[in-house]
């Protein structure tokens, strides 16, 4: 028993003082003239913001592809004018990736019955489906949920924030 614990010590010791070796100061590096430095640059920068085909712009506030939800006019599923482009970016994308998959939340304000409602959220969400599909993004890429009124972003009664909750949410599953 004394023999193993001179070893672990005699172990330790050695281990202590392997530990403190001095290392050789290394010579300074000259310092570069003006007309030799190089200057690194970072090449791999933000991705271009109109390449909708990049998961990366997911996350870029430049790009459309960080905009997911489409607001909608009183008691209409047509989809506005100023929201195209941003249906249209992810279309491009689902149709760049076909592992991609997409569902469309449909919702309403709380005005009308909850069975209208959930009827208007759907047909919200199939009118964005068809323009993805009219623009390339596969049907089986495309899932149309409706929560009518139940998923409020506002619960204040007045127009600003019914406007709000008339609306589809473009949700990836799989990008």
């Amino acid at each position: 028993m004394k023999s193993a614990w001179r070893l672990t010590l005699a172990l330790m010791i050695a281990m202590t003082l392997a530990a403190c070796q001095t290392t050789p100061e290394a010579e300074p590096e000259p310092e570069p003239t003006p007309d030799t430095t190089e200057t690194d640059v970072d090449t791999s920068g933000a991705p271009d913001p109109r390449d909708y085909s990049d998961a990366r712009n997911f996350d870029n506030p430049e790009s459309l592809l960080s905009k997911r939800v489409i607001y909608f006019d009183f008691d209409k599923s047509t989809v506005r004018p100023e929201y195209r482009a941003i249906v249209s970016a992810h279309s491009a994308y689902a149709a760049a990736n076909s592992s991609a998959r997409v569902t469309l939340e449909g919702h309403a304000d709380e005005r009308g019955t909850r069975e209208y409602n959930l009827g208007l959220g759907e047909r919200r969400g199939n009118a964005v489906t068809g323009l993805m599909s009219a623009q390339g993004a596969r049907g089986n890429q495309l899932t149309v949920v409706s929560y009518g009124e139940e998923r409020p972003t506002c619960r204040v009664s007045e127009e600003d924030c019914w406007s709000m909750n008339r609306r589809v949410e473009i949700v990836y599953t799989a990008r």
